[in-house]
C-alpha cells in the first residue's frame, strides 16, 4: 500500500456514458497507466478525470472503486500533477491548476505528426483555425513507438523536450471480455485448416490490411489446404467503396477462389475466440501495440512486424512478405505442437509490461521524482 502523498490526475475525454473500450486504445491507456502509478511509493491517490460535458454514469466500462473517475471541476482543487492524456484541457483551466501549484504532463501515445499530415494533405479536418496548442506543460511524456516520427513535432510546438516513458499494459480488460468465451478466449488448436485473421484498423497507413493480406496470400499458394478462410476486418467499406483495393484484391487468388471475406468493426477478443486460428498484422511507426499484448497474451499465434516487441509471436523484419509467409507456413505446420509453450513464453515477454514490474514502477518513479524538483512551467 502506498504511502506517498502525491495526488494524480490523467485526462480522458468522454463521448458517450457507456463508451465502448474497444473503439481505440486511449482510455485503456488510461486505465493502464493509472493502475501503473498506482504502484508508485510517492503517489497517494489517482483519479480519472473527464474533460467533456458527457456525465460520469455507472455506464462506464470499468471499476470505479478501483479506477475513480471524476470531472475537472471536481478534480482541479486535489491535484499536484495532471497528466494530459485522452482529453485536453483549455488555457483557464491550465491557468488555474497553476495557480494551485499544479504540475501538467503531456502524455503523448498517438503519432500526431501523422494525423497531421493526413488531415492537412488528405482533407481530414481535426481542428481548423481553431488550434490550441498549450505552451505551459511541465514536461511531455511519450511512449517509445510514437517518438521516431512524432517527438520533434511535439517539441516544437510545445516548446519543451520530450522524453520516452515506458509502454504500460495490462491483461484486465482481455480478460474481462472474454471470461464468458470457451477456455476464456484463449487459443485451442483445431484439427483441418486454420481461419486466418487481419484486424488492422485500416484508418490510414500506419496499420493497413493489404501487406497481412498479401502474406496469406504468399502462404496460399503454397499450401491452400490448410487456409480455410481469410478473414479481414474493419474492411467492408474497402471493398465496397474503394475501386483501387478491389482491383488488387482481386488479383489474389485467395480472393479470387474464394476463401477471403471483408468484415465490419468487431472487438478483438470476441473475434480471436470465435473467429480466429491465426492474426497477420503489419505496421509502420507503429511498432508498440495493445492489439499485438492482447493477441499474444490470449495465446494466439502473431504474425508481425513490430520490432519494439520482436520477442513476441512470430517476427518478420519490415515490410518483407516473403518472410512473413515463411513464419506463417511455420504456424501453420508446426504451432499446434508447441502452443502451451507459446503461451507461457508470451506472458512471461508481457511480464515487462505490466503494472507492478519493479523496472517500470522504478522509472515512473523517478520520472515524477525530476518533474517535482524543477520550478513550475
Amino acid at each position: 500500500m502506498s504511502t506517498g502523498t502525491l495526488r494524480i490526475g490523467i485526462t480522458i475525454g468522454l463521448h458517450q456514458e457507456n463508451e465502448s473500450l474497444w473503439n481505440n486504445g486511449i482510455k485503456q491507456n488510461a486505465v493502464y497507466l493509472a493502475e501503473t502509478l498506482k504502484q508508485c511509493p510517492s503517489i497517494a491517490s489517482v483519479h480519472l478525470v473527464n474533460t467533456t460535458v458527457v456525465a460520469i454514469t455507472a455506464a462506464l466500462p470499468w471499476d470505479q472503486a478501483r479506477w475513480p473517475t471524476v470531472t475537472f471541476e471536481q478534480a482541479k482543487d486535489n491535484l499536484d500533477v495532471l497528466i494530459e492524456l485522452g482529453g485536453q484541457i483549455s488555457a483557464d483551466q491550465t491557468a488555474y491548476l497553476k495557480t494551485q501549484g499544479c504540475r501538467l504532463i503531456s502524455y503523448c501515445c498517438g503519432f500526431e505528426y501523422v494525423h497531421v499530415m493526413q488531415s492537412v494533405l488528405f482533407n481530414r479536418p481535426m481542428w481548423g483555425y481553431d488550434l490550441f496548442v498549450n505552451q505551459r506543460y511541465d514536461a511531455i511524456w511519450m511512449v517509445p513507438q510514437v517518438a521516431t516520427n512524432s517527438q520533434s513535432y511535439f517539441e516544437t510546438l510545445r516548446r519543451r523536450p520530450a522524453q520516452v516513458v515506458p509502454f504500460v499494459w495490462d491483461p484486465i480488460f482481455v480478460n474481462q471480455r472474454s471470461q464468458g468465451f470457451e477456455h476464456h478466449g484463449e487459443y485451442r488448436p483445431r484439427s483441418g485448416p486454420k481461419r486466418l485473421t487481419v484486424m488492422e484498423p485500416n484508418n490510414d497507413i500506419v496499420k493497413f490490411c493489404m501487406y497481412p493480406a498479401f502474406i496469406a496470400e504468399e502462404a496460399y499458394r503454397q499450401q491452400p489446404q490448410d487456409v480455410e478462410i481469410l478473414h479481414v476486418t474493419n474492411a467492408e467499406r474497402l471493398a465496397r467503396e474503394s475501386k483501387e483495393f478491389i482491383a488488387v484484391m482481386n488479383q489474389l487468388d485467395i480472393v479470387r477462389e474464394h476463401k477471403a471475406v471483408f468484415l465490419g468493426r468487431f472487438d478483438t477478443p470476441q473475434f480471436l475466440s470465435q473467429m480466429t486460428d491465426v492474426v497477420i498484422s503489419h505496421q509502420i511507426e507503429n511498432a508498440l501495440n495493445y492489439f499485438y499484448f492482447d493477441v499474444c497474451w490470449q495465446g494466439y499465434p502473431l504474425v508481425h512486424n513490430a520490432y519494439m516487441c520482436s520477442d513476441l509471436g512470430y517476427y518478420y523484419e519490415g515490410n518483407n512478405v516473403k518472410e512473413g509467409s515463411r513464419k506463417l507456413l511455420e504456424v501453420l505446420n508446426s504451432h499446434d505442437a508447441g502452443w502451451q509453450d507459446y503461451l507461457a513464453r508470451q506472458r512471461q515477454v508481457l511480464s515487462h509490461y505490466l503494472p507492478g514490474c519493479p523496472q517500470v514502477t522504478a522509472e515512473y518513479e523517478r520520472l515524477l521524482a525530476t518533474l517535482l524538483q524543477q520550478p513550475i512551467a
